[in-house]
């Protein structure tokens, strides 16, 4: 039995009843870092102009602070917005695109983000190229050969995942940014799975534009996470919200922090929640956050062996693409069954969450004649979690489904 420490499930909201193994989609908030969210949110209500207007900036700037240092960056390139969806919005949305541009997205990037590409190009009349990157992969060049492969004289940019949503694989983007580096390439990453799940330095990896949530593995109220923009690039990105920023007299701070950072009335407190979700997150584990990532990869990586041998199934790429999440593969859905709506659920995983409350989710890439199960690892899972898993699959699987 593989012995790893774990955190007390109970300083979390989620519901004992059902074994969770889904942090990956929402994330999950500890208790203590939603009661420093409720104190804000006092504060905020019995003070509203100071909060709000005398006191937000600096409270503002010791949290990009913070969090600049956690993720190798400086705080003047970083700024705060909704979720990753939201900054891959506002980087898109910000660039001006001409005809004949060419966009490289794969065919595993997030499809609310593969959206706004599409969206973006169809109105300045660019060409989103897709890129089919393989999984099940043995290495590193196996996946960017064929992105590399795509760049033309028109490529503009590159969209890409840090962190895989629908495989769950960490990938090594260091060699691949620096080389559209030099090519003159812009590189936009979906860092959505990435802050808290596997170490950053974002100086170092150089990328023009990088977004990636906070809620997620850092575990802080939902509504937090970080846009950074490289200094060369911050003149051409503005906020969905154009604001009061637009035209401020101001020079004592930059024009990026005073768009993003007041676009009206809004609630701080989950942006300001975030020291006390760093605080509680690095206390659970002698040797903090390293150890808290180490763990969680073990987990993840023990889950998915467990998973591949209780499948008869062989593990689709090496350990070392492995951070807090895996995913395993399942054999083809019946001919004819395809996932129900309105949350593409298919009835594998109706069946585990209503008969074996298991939160899992089910995942349909590249199209539906292939499906995987995609576990997540956090502080509150263990080993044994994953056994009800491989056995409530079996069961599943053999009745049909």
């Amino acid at each position: 039995m593989l012995n790893l420490p774990a955190a007390d499930p109970q300083q979390w909201l989620l519901d004992p009843a059902i074994t969770f193994l889904n942090h990956g989609s929402f994330g999950a908030c500890p208790r203590p870092v939603l009661a420093v969210q409720t104190e804000w949110r006092a504060q905020l209500e019995q003070r509203p102009v100071d909060f709000l207007v005398r006191e937000i900036e600096p409270r503002l700037d010791a949290v990009r602070a913070e969090l600049a240092a956690f993720i190798g960056a400086d705080a003047s390139d970083l700024v705060f917005v909704n979720n990753a969806t939201t900054g891959v919005n506002t980087v898109l949305r910000s660039l001006n695109f001409a005809p004949g541009d060419e966009l490289i997205v794969t065919d595993q990037e997030y499809n609310a983000c593969r959206n706004a590409l599409n969206y973006v190009a169809e109105r300045a009349g660019a060409r989103v190229v897709v890129v089919a990157m393989p999984f099940p992969f043995q290495t590193e060049a196996e996946l960017f050969a064929p992105i590399l492969a795509a760049v033309t004289s028109r490529t503009r940019l590159v969209l890409i995942d840090h962190v895989t949503s629908q495989t769950g694989c960490v990938l090594p983007l260091a060699g691949l940014v620096a080389e559209l580096n030099r090519r003159g390439v812009d590189t936009l990453i979906d860092g959505a799975h990435a802050p808290g799940q596997v170490p950053l330095n974002l100086n170092a990896l150089g990328a023009t534009y990088y977004t990636g949530n906070c809620h997620k593995w850092l575990c802080t109220p939902k509504g937090v996470a970080l846009l950074h923009v490289r200094k060369d690039r911050q003149a051409l990105i503005r906020p969905l919200t154009i604001s009061h920023g637009a035209n401020s007299r101001r020079q004592d701070r930059s024009r990026f922090w005073l768009e993003f950072d007041w676009a009206g009335t809004w609630d701080p407190a989950a942006v300001l929640s975030l020291s006390a979700a760093f605080r509680f997150m690095e206390s659970q584990l002698p040797g903090g956050w390293p150890a808290v990532m180490a763990r969680n990869r073990a987990l993840a990586l023990a889950a998915r062996k467990l998973l591949c041998a209780s499948l008869s199934v062989a593990v689709p790429c090496p350990d070392e693409f492995i951070g807090s999440m895996a995913t395993v593969p399942l054999p083809a859905a019946p001919a004819g069954v395809l996932p129900e709506l309105p949350f593409n659920e298919w009835a594998l995983q109706t069946v585990l969450r209503k008969a074996h409350r298991i939160e899992v989710p089910l995942v349909t890439w590249p199209d539906a004649s292939r499906r995987w199960v995609r576990v997540s690892a956090q502080l509150y899972n263990s080993l044994p979690q994953y056994e009800r898993l491989a056995a409530a699959l079996r069961a599943g699987l053999a009745a049909g489904g």
